[in-house]
């Protein structure tokens, strides 16, 4: 039994074939054809932190496999009064076949899994946010072929999203730049070694982004830190990303945002609603890779 609570839980290989299978499934959806390997699973969606994407793109998918996704928030189970996390995975696990969990720390999604008997997903926590990445690292392949040695400039807070692109650099074998203001650096870096060859801290933005094959942010103010609302818009202000900011980047350089957008604070809009934005991309391909992750986890390497 495999899990899928960081980025760094799969590898090259294992990448390259969830790829592929995304590829397929959403040429298949596209085309209309029915394809239901996953009827009579049921999918387990536990939510403590609100969502669009990450709810839609997961019960859709889950449906369009066959299968049955349930939508659980924290405040409607015994998790909202103050249940144990270890009791809730075993009973949960013993009721469905893969559970999908959108949480606060990262010990809280660890704790679930060394207590399920069936897979488990993040999809999200404060530290770490795999779906996302795995989304747009598919977004640039299926447009441009393999990432590595490329560069992605991550403009903005160092937050869960940035992390998990920093995880990926790894993985893939390209470069994150990441700009933000002091105070705000990378400080969490897994226990690992990363090096000028897959990291750089930046205070400029421009500096950040020079040469870049992605451009890529986030809002400024994260889930949990809205207490800081007023902080962090300040601090923040000369770290949208801008039209100035995206020439920087090479001629071709593609802007990713995980979305919600906040137009006029970390990007302007005619950055994200222009030529070079994939953002609505990235949204739809969150469900057809997440289809071949429940696919991978549920039934192991398909080919067919």
């Amino acid at each position: 039994m495999r899990h899928f609570l960081q980025f760094s839980d799969f590898t090259l290989e294992e990448y390259e074939h969830l790829f592929k299978r995304a590829a397929i499934l959403k040429q298949r959806h596209r085309a209309g054809e029915l394809y239901q390997p996953l009827v009579g699973k049921v999918l387990a969606m536990i939510f403590e932190k609100s969502s669009t994407r990450t709810r839609v793109s997961f019960e859709a998918g889950m449906s369009q496999l066959g299968g049955h996704a349930m939508f659980m928030h924290s405040k409607d189970t015994q998790l909202g009064r103050g249940e144990p996390i270890e009791d809730v995975a075993q009973v949960i696990s013993r009721m469905t076949n893969i559970v999908m969990v959108r949480t606060y720390e990262q010990s809280i999604i660890e704790r679930f899994a060394e207590n399920s008997l069936v897979p488990v997903i993040n999809g999200l926590t404060n530290e770490y946010h795999p779906c996302q990445i795995m989304a747009d690292i598919f977004t640039w392949v299926e447009r441009n072929g393999p990432i590595q040695g490329k560069t992605v400039a991550w403009i903005g807070d160092s937050n869960n999203v940035s992390r998990t692109w920093l995880q990926a650099a790894k993985v893939f074998d390209f470069k994150l730049n990441l700009a933000c203001p002091r105070g705000y650096e990378m400080t969490v870096l897994d226990g690992q070694t990363y090096g000028s060859r897959y990291f750089e801290q930046f205070y400029d933005p421009f500096q950040a982004a020079r040469d870049a094959d992605i451009v890529t942010t986030d809002v400024s103010v994260s889930m949990g830190y809205e207490r800081e609302t007023l902080q962090r818009k300040r601090d923040f202000l000369n770290y949208r990303v801008s039209e100035k900011t995206m020439l920087q980047a090479k001629a071709n350089a593609l802007f990713m945002h995980c979305l919600p957008a906040h137009r006029g604070e970390e990007v302007d809009p005619e950055v994200i609603d222009g030529p070079q934005s994939v953002v609505w991309e990235e949204a739809e391909n969150r469900m057809h890779t997440q289809k071949a992750v429940l696919e991978y986890l549920l039934l192991g390497k398909v080919d067919n």
